[in-house]
């Protein structure tokens, strides 16, 4: 019988050492090593091989010449929102990680693509919820579905076992923290179970096509639980974004191999679940009724897709001598940069006063486009004058005051036009292909005629 072997393996990145030292030299944090099982003295096959009676077929090396490729359709799930944020659905055989903060609505989102989803059998698994608890929740969304089954399960062997009776399209596990494998001896959540569990889970799905989604928890510095090693086995990393207090929820995806990592999904949260947002534009504006000073609008782009996001600002003067720059969805270095643009190149003495941002809707941005907007807002707080309702706004503001061209100008300006904005103001370099006579694009060269023009 063999020796058990084990390795003292840091909890925050999962680097393993031969004995236990106070401070990991991978990560630099202290007392997170733990000594933990990495081999028994038996070896264990998986669970998935087990039940389909081992596979005795080995790999073997080919010409790339000698390799058939036939394309696979994607399985649209028939949620556009989840579809577009994959890249247009679901691939066969992949594996999904989905994170989030706690009560985000991660499981929530989960539940409704089991039950409302086109794709088959759709196995549930949660090792934090009880069947009657998910019953509940599924008659409060409200769309009943005889092709989802729920497994209150940890065991990934018995999870596995499940497989073959139920032949399931689609597995969600719910979460990948709570489950562990016979064979570690280490705890549930531990670096070792996570990395073993995803990489059962990771075989069955190559093996049978079966695409599955792996739910994850986050630490508190907002990243995924667990070694740093589960990102790099996925195929996707889908981010759950939003604030609990708002009821807005945002879905990115900070890696696709089959996709873009630059598309958005919008959600709102309602007494029936997670609503899809198709107007991005109309649900980012605030229905206001009045003109105020410092709220600018301006035009951009997430991915293939256009929307109108506001952007507020506050000027004021500071009263503890050194001057405050807060940021709220936008990059704190770019705010300093166009201050000290509006200073030195224009002549607006901003440098003694406390500048507040803010991105409404709880969205982060980092098109350059809107420059031009947050510029505008810190303004309008400034002379406290606020911007004409009927203007939107898409440039990028270079270090000498100048006003740059944007991409895919013509597609901000069609959604302007669409929210019915009567004006843009454009850069003056940059071509424009746009006929339409439903809005006036105004073009700029400076900040200073752009002030001329607004105030």
């Amino acid at each position: 019988m063999a020796k058990t072997k084990t390795a003292f393996i840091c909890q925050n990145c999962g680097a393993s050492y031969a004995k236990w030292q106070g401070k990991c030299n991978a990560c630099g944090e202290w007392n997170t090593i733990v000594e933990e099982v990495v081999e028994k003295g038996a070896g264990s096959q998986p669970a998935w091989s087990r039940t389909r009676g081992g596979d005795s077929r080995k790999p073997q090396a080919r010409s790339v010449d000698d390799i058939r490729f036939e394309k696979e359709e994607r399985r649209l799930t028939g949620l556009e929102e989840f579809d577009r944020v994959l890249g247009g659905g679901l691939v066969p055989g992949s594996l999904v990680l989905l994170g989030g903060e706690p009560g985000i609505g991660k499981s929530t989102l989960m539940l409704q693509l089991a039950l409302q989803a086109n794709v088959g059998k759709v196995l549930y698994v949660s090792g934090e919820e009880s069947e009657k608890q998910l019953k509940m929740r599924a008659d409060r969304i409200g769309k009943p579905s005889n092709e989802c089954f729920i497994l209150t399960e940890t065991s990934t062997n018995n999870i596995l076992s499940q497989m073959e009776p139920v032949e399931p399209d689609l597995v969600i596990i719910d979460s990948i923290q709570t489950l562990y494998s016979d064979a570690l001896d280490a705890a549930p959540g531990s670096v070792s179970q996570i990395r073993h569990c995803a990489a059962e889970f990771l075989q069955f799905s190559k093996t049978s096509g079966v695409p599955v989604i792996l739910i994850g928890h986050i630490t508190k510095d907002g990243n995924l639980a667990g070694p740093k090693i589960l990102e790099h086995m996925v195929d996707a990393v889908l981010q759950f974004e939003g604030d609990r207090h708002h009821m807005y929820r945002l879905l990115r995806a900070s890696k696709n191999r089959f996709g873009s990592t630059s598309e958005l999904g919008i959600y709102e949260m309602v007494n029936s679940g997670l609503r899809e947002v198709k107007n991005a534009s109309e649900a980012l504006l605030s229905r206001r009724g009045d003109s105020l000073s410092g709220n600018a609008v301006a035009a951009t782009l997430e991915g293939m897709r256009a929307m109108l996001i506001e952007v507020q600002a506050l000027v004021s003067t500071a009263v503890y001598g050194t001057p405050q720059r807060t940021t709220t969805g936008f990059d704190t270095r770019r705010l300093n940069m166009l201050l000290a643009v509006l200073e030195k190149r224009c002549g607006f003495r901003l440098g003694q006063k406390d500048v507040f941002l803010n991105i409404t809707g709880g969205i982060k941005v980092d098109d350059p486009a809107i420059d031009l907007a947050v510029v505008a807002a810190i303004l309008s707080s400034n002379v406290d004058t606020p911007v004409p309702k009927d203007i939107c706004l898409a440039g990028e503001v270079g270090l000498s005051g100048e006003i740059r061209p944007v991409t895919r100008l013509e597609q901000r300006v069609n959604e302007a036009e669409k929210m019915g904005f009567e004006r843009i103001v454009v850069s003056g370099h940059g071509p424009l292909d746009k006929t339409a006579s439903g809005i006036q694009i105004v073009r700029c060269n400076r900040i200073e005629e752009v002030f001329r023009m607004l105030f």
